[in-house]
């Protein structure tokens, strides 16, 4: 990569990192996608709603909450078109390019960003050199802005090679909250392709570590549950009361006492445990959010079954209405040898990469598994590539940072594997 190139994708994920966004409001980071993609020159792009089943959407947030992130991006530069096209959230771009015959090729990245401080210490590299997050309380804690820009090298890396066939650059919204990948595979845009590459960046792994093909991604069901009872004086009449708070309580104890299952991990918790509103009140309402994982789809099922079992008979046992409601959920999936020993290969022959895996687990959930699942299910190959990064503090952390000397890396191993997809 010459200098002038690495220099514009530093100062595009810079760019990035200073302007975080959270799922389903990444107003200014499609704006600047769509630049960059209209800067190189595509056959084909799509924005928002145009890559996006909407009734496929999860975790999408109040209207008051969109309108206000889009606000912001206004403010901060971002098109009027593109704002226009991502109206109620519709956020996200699909850019193509065709160059006769050969595969359909796809690269997914995501471009959310999470709700975290980021650290204002001198240690801390955006700090220091000024382009720490300027939306207050939230930060690209997860190297999302590196996966843009990792889709954005890529994209100039295939325009200026001999690669034949259709490629498709997916810049995935909502990932972090699990909302994205359902909306964009369910809206048919990637029904054509015979290879998808995702990749995510840091993973544990340093800098020059690159992992063909990740695997060991937990499915997921994230979910809330409203107790509903009736309210009375604590002292006066707490018996005509129908206490919300106990049906909670009853439910939390026993959703971390389902059973693990012998056929592999599982996992549950409840993050969110809410209710009341004075000492002297019996509770009406009461409120849990919290998520079951499996190492298989059909774990995750078991685990979410015996979650809403147990919230259901919790809030019959303390005469309380319980009201169950998912809120995302993503399946597992696996990496496909055959393209993960590409990447292997590929990764080989790049500078910068001083050691390789062919397989890693991933030990989290990713929604890019509903993008891997319906690729495979029409046939096509899969692969999820991890780039390794030195990062000072581990992921999701307010002092998480990407080494820039990974960006070249992944680029290069992308854009080959791209280019030896026959």
């Amino acid at each position: 990569m010459d200098a002038d190139r690495r220099d514009r994708l530093v100062a595009l994920r810079r760019d990035l990192h200073r302007h975080p966004e959270p799922a389903w409001c990444e107003f200014y980071t499609t704006s600047r996608i769509v630049e960059e993609v209209e800067r190189i020159g595509v056959d084909d792009l799509l924005v928002g709603p145009e890559i996006l089943d909407g009734e496929a959407r999860m975790a999408v947030p109040d209207d008051d909450v969109l309108a206000e992130w889009h606000e912001r991006a206004r403010e901060a530069g971002a098109r009027e078109d593109v704002l226009d096209a991502c109206a109620g959230g519709f956020t996200g771009a699909l850019a193509t390019i065709e160059r006769g015959d050969g595969p359909t090729v796809a690269l997914r990245v995501d471009i959310d960003a999470l709700p975290i401080t980021e650290s204002d210490a001198t240690t801390h590299v955006p700090a220091d050199a000024g382009f720490r997050s300027e939306n207050v309380g939230f930060m690209h804690a997860c190297g999302h802005d590196a996966h843009a820009t990792f889709g954005i090298g890529v994209l100039e890396a295939v325009v200026d090679s001999d690669f034949s066939g259709t490629f498709k650059l997916l810049f995935q919204p909502a990932e972090e909250v699990i909302g994205g990948g359902k909306a964009v595979a369910e809206s048919g845009v990637l029904d054509d392709v015979d290879r998808l590459l995702a990749v995510h960046v840091g993973l544990d792994h340093p800098t020059g570590e690159v992992v063909a093909g990740v695997d060991g991604f937990l499915a997921v069901r994230q979910f809330e549950v409203t107790f509903t009872g009736e309210s009375a004086h604590a002292g006066a009449s707490p018996g005509s009361g129908r206490d919300a708070v106990q049906a909670l309580a009853t439910a939390v104890q026993n959703l971390h006492a389902i059973r693990r299952h012998e056929d592999g991990a599982t996992r549950v918790n409840t993050g969110v445990v809410e209710g009341g509103t004075a000492t002297n009140i019996v509770p009406e309402s009461a409120r849990i959010a919290g998520e079951v994982r499996g190492e298989t789809t059909r774990l995750k099922e078991y685990m979410s079954d015996r979650a809403d079992t147990v919230v259901e008979h919790a809030a019959a046992m303390h005469d309380c209405e319980a009201e169950i409601r998912t809120t995302a959920e993503a399946p597992s999936a696996e990496s496909d040898a055959e393209l993960a020993d590409i990447v292997y290969d590929v990764a080989g022959g790049v500078t910068g990469v001083t050691s390789r895996l062919h397989r890693d687990d991933l030990g989290g959930s990713e929604d890019a598994t509903y993008l891997m699942d319906r690729v495979q299910e029409r046939g096509g190959l899969a692969a999820y590539v991890g780039v390794g990064t030195d990062h000072p503090g581990g992921h999701h952390t307010p002092t998480f940072d990407v080494d820039e000397a990974s960006l070249d890396i992944g680029i290069a191993v992308l854009a080959e594997t791209i280019a030896r997809c026959w």
